[in-house]
């Protein structure tokens, strides 16, 4: 991981280290606000915002990352939290909404950070809550952008997709007549001549010496 592209020297740094403070945070962008937690007590702060401490509450499934070209989903799992995050559950709009998780290092025994890197970055497509009598448990589930790859595209080369994408663009205007348009290219053309077996001259000659008188 030490050569993994986007990683600061302060993350590099730590690495080496002998002795780590690791913490993972995740950041839920609802439409009306929000969620930022840690695994950890207290607040932290991570690019000048506040994350709230979770602690054991906050689980987190593993993160996979591979040289293939496939999406890998993440799991986040929030328990015993306040009304505050069971209200998002049940009222916002969540699917398609962005989620990060961060892995970071803290200085030993402080809540002071020392670099973060950005380990999954995707969106949110089911939720789900388990309530009981210990609290309610929120469940998240994501998935990376590369899951559009296996999603079919609705959109054509066409003039009605082209404006539904930019509207007034009239760049695909003529695709539909292009379809049945014969084009003569390398074809040798007609040549005009007397009955008297003489080579005739072709049309291009012809068309040619009238331009020039």
């Amino acid at each position: 991981m030490a050569t993994r592209q986007g990683l600061d020297s302060s993350i590099v740094n730590r690495l080496g280290a002998d002795e780590q403070a690791m913490f993972l945070a995740i950041k839920a962008e609802f439409d009306s606000g929000t969620i930022r937690l840690w695994t950890g007590k207290d607040d932290l702060t991570i690019s000048s915002e506040s994350y709230t401490g979770a602690g054991q509450l906050l689980s987190i499934s593993n993160v996979e990352e591979n040289i293939d070209l496939k999406s890998a989903g993440l799991t986040v799992g929030i328990s015993g939290m306040d009304a505050t995050v069971l209200n998002y559950a049940l009222t916002e709009n969540y699917q398609n909404r962005l989620i990060t998780l961060f892995l970071g290092y803290v200085m030993g025994g402080t809540n002071e950070v020392a670099g973060t890197l950005v380990l999954f970055k995707g969106r949110m497509t089911t939720l789900t809550i388990n309530d009981t009598p210990q609290g309610s448990t929120i469940t998240i589930d994501a998935e990376n952008r590369l899951i559009d790859l296996d999603r079919p595209s609705n959109f054509r080369y066409t003039k009605e997709s082209q404006n539904f994408l930019h509207s007034g663009d009239t760049g695909f205007n003529r695709v539909a007549s292009l379809q049945d348009k014969e084009i003569v290219w390398g074809k040798q053309s007609n040549t005009v001549g007397g009955s008297g077996g003489g080579t005739g001259r072709g049309t291009d000659s012809v068309a040619r010496n009238s331009v020039l008188k």
